[in-house]
């Protein structure tokens, strides 16, 4: 979030690609945009990604290029409202918007707690419930399973909250080459691929 979007812009109007995956997200800018979201419901994603959207996504439609960020952050949704006003705003009526979610599990971090799950501090080795009042945002990581259903449906841009930094790449691999989500020699030599992107 906040670096130069010039070099994807510039992948999209030149490069010879398929995708363009975009990682917006840190530890850092999730505890921000919750924050903003707590304001605002309707913030909490990464703002740069509809200027980026604005000044590409034509490019990027005409040359069959799929968009796939986790820009979304603490609000996928607002932002794939937001993009689907900006494709049709900009006349782009038949682009498919996609927003993956399940990270958020705010609402249910009570419910686990009292299922047995303690969420230990991996560094103190403290449980969550030591400072459970004071949590104002829990997420986990998810995998690219959204995002690969989102593109087999056709979907030309895919917004997601907090996926693994390999998932956003992984995501395209296991659809583009139709590896099986349990084929672990692939996933793993994607992964490696998705690390070093």
């Amino acid at each position: 979030w906040g670096d130069s979007l010039r070099p994807a812009i510039e992948m999209i109007e030149r490069a010879d690609i398929q995708y363009m995956c975009c990682d917006h997200l840190a530890e850092l800018t999730m505890a921000i945009l919750s924050k903003q979201k707590s304001k605002n419901p309707d913030l909490g994603y990464t703002t740069d990604i509809i200027p980026f959207l604005r000044g590409v996504i034509a490019k990027a439609r005409e040359r069959g290029i799929k968009i796939i960020t986790d820009a979304g952050g603490a609000n996928p949704e607002s932002c794939g409202r937001e993009g689907v006003e900006l494709c049709q705003d900009l006349g782009l009526h038949a682009t498919k918007v996609a927003v993956v979610t399940g990270d958020d599990i705010m609402d249910r971090i009570d419910e686990m707690m009292a299922d047995g799950v303690d969420f230990v501090n991996t560094d103190t080795g403290e449980a969550l419930s030591t400072i459970r009042d004071r949590v104002t945002q829990a997420n986990v990581y998810i995998g690219c399973e959204g995002i690969v259903e989102a593109l087999g449906r056709g979907a030309d841009i895919v917004i997601c909250g907090r996926v693994t930094d390999a998932a956003l790449y992984l995501g395209p691999m296991v659809h583009e080459l139709g590896w099986a989500m349990d084929d672990w020699e692939m996933l793993g030599g994607g992964t490696r691929i998705a690390h070093c992107m």
